[in-house]
């Protein structure tokens, strides 16, 4: 659909903005420009759709050298919604919207037709104008005025659209309502989309391919996921990123952390002192929410946390529903249910085994409430007494900074510790466990390598240390 070969332009000849970029988009897709300010990419929009000269190099719009087309001819083929406009007049909505139909139009006079009407009034509701068509454009919103300026280049009827920064002034959901009609578009209506982003978490969502400039040159033109890792972000944009997947499509998603967030990273020490007991409970309270990782009773999988629950089950639980039991008690007990993780155990909890390991700049917190008797089974699934572990609980607290990948080398460490303290007792083990890692990601940055393979032993070594003793001590 375009092609763009060794182009050179913007300011002089001798200091100009874009050095000789070359690439192609596909008919149909939603192509993302990225980088950060004074890159290239408005003057490299600009010379795409014609608005801007170039002093050498060449664009080709269908196979047709840009500067070949008519006024009208390009208008017919390609249209463009910029950042900023301004209007001399005091159009109302609709009649802004219509201006896009002129390159349609045939004859001097240029009649309204009723495919113009039609167009038009369906390009309104498709961008939520239809409400405010009589308005004056000059009396509307930031956000109304960019969806207007929407309706009219969509009103064009174009094969290729090319958009500076479409987001701007719009909220959440006017966002994700314009993305979504571009990006429906590109697959049902074969449209081009050419757009420049700021928003990089946007442009991943949305994009099939993504230009990434620097200083005017290309730095990699790419799928989302390859063109937004994190060295590479953070060498363009110059500050500090980290890079997630999204958590229900597979693309990656990007995130920074506040200036004044960071002064604040003093480190903090997870240990004994945290832990606060009662007849029927034993949490630990951190001063700070932790990142956590959970196979517990409530708040399975990812999030932050602060408070960390076990309660002694005294056969008050029926076990029907023990999801919303365990709510019910950490409500009544006190517990903030939002930063709180729970668990029941049927094991005495003055039995937990409770240990601080420290090798080098690495240190754990581990707390283990395990037994071999007692086992509440309200199936009736198991009817052996010789069964062991019923309801083991591992708790291991990191005080350090944890990668996803360290957070599952963890997870995964202390499964196989916990195999392997059971395994000499040669007794019936049940899958009903839990395990939660929590990290205070400060201190010491633990990613790969030493560090990595330090905190691993750490983990192998004392979870087995503490289930045994936990073990004993029932």
């Amino acid at each position: 659909m375009l092609t763009v070969t060794e182009l050179i332009g913007g300011y002089t000849k001798n200091m100009p903005v874009l050095k000789n970029l070359s690439f192609e988009v596909a008919r149909g897709e939603l192509f993302g420009i990225l980088g950060p300010n004074g890159s290239g990419k408005t003057t490299l929009l600009q010379m795409m759709s014609g608005i801007l000269t170039y002093h050498s190099g060449e664009i080709l719009l269908k196979g047709k050298r840009l500067q070949d087309y008519r006024t009208k001819e390009l208008a017919r083929v390609s249209a463009v919604l910029p950042q900023h406009s301004t209007q001399a007049f005091s159009y109302t909505v609709k009649e802004t919207v219509s201006l896009g139909r002129y390159a349609h139009q045939k004859g001097l006079l240029q009649s309204w037709s009723m495919e113009d009407e039609e167009v038009v009034q369906r390009v309104m509701k498709q961008t939520g104008t239809t409400p405010f068509q009589h308005l004056p454009f000059d009396q509307l919103s930031g956000g109304e005025r960019q969806r207007v300026l929407l309706a009219q280049s969509l009103a064009q009827e174009p094969e290729i659209l090319f958009l500076d920064e479409p987001t701007n002034h719009l909220d959440l959901s006017y966002q994700k309502e314009l993305l979504d009609l571009m990006k429906s578009w590109t697959k049902e209506r074969d449209l081009t989309v050419v757009s420049i982003f700021h928003d990089l978490n946007l442009a991943s969502l949305y994009c099939d391919r993504l230009l990434l400039l620097d200083k005017g040159r290309i730095q990699i033109n790419d799928k989302p996921n390859e063109v937004l890792k994190r060295e590479r972000v953070q060498a363009v944009y110059q500050t500090d990123i980290e890079n997630y997947p999204h958590p229900n499509v597979p693309k990656s998603q990007l995130f920074i952390v506040p200036a004044h967030l960071a002064k604040e990273q003093e480190t903090l020490v997870i240990n004994e002192q945290y832990i606060e007991k009662k007849d029927d409970w034993l949490a630990l309270k951190s001063p700070i929410p932790l990142k956590t990782i959970s196979l517990g009773m409530t708040e399975i999988g990812n999030g932050w946390y602060q408070t960390f629950v076990n309660c002694h089950n005294k056969r008050t639980f029926d076990c029907s529903d023990p999801q919303k039991e365990m709510i019910e008690y950490l409500s009544a007990h006190g517990f903030n249910r939002s930063e709180t993780i729970g668990m029941i155990t049927n094991v005495d909890l003055k039995t937990a085994a409770v240990r601080f390991y420290q090798e080098d700049n690495i240190s754990i917190f581990i707390v283990v409430t395990a037994g071999k008797r007692n086992f509440h089974d309200p199936h009736h699934v198991v009817q052996s007494e010789k069964v062991i572990g019923s309801n083991i609980h591992t708790w291991v607290f990191v005080n350090g900074c944890l990668t996803e990948e360290a957070f599952i080398q963890c997870l995964v460490t202390a499964t196989e510790a916990k195999v392997k303290a059971l395994y000499g007792y040669g007794e019936e083990t049940m899958t009903e466990d839990s395990i939660l890692i929590a990290a205070s990601q400060r201190g010491t940055d633990i990613r790969h390598g030493e560090s990595m393979e330090s905190l691993r032993k750490l983990v192998s070594s004392g979870v087995y240390e503490c289930i045994l003793l936990a073990i004993q001590n029932e």
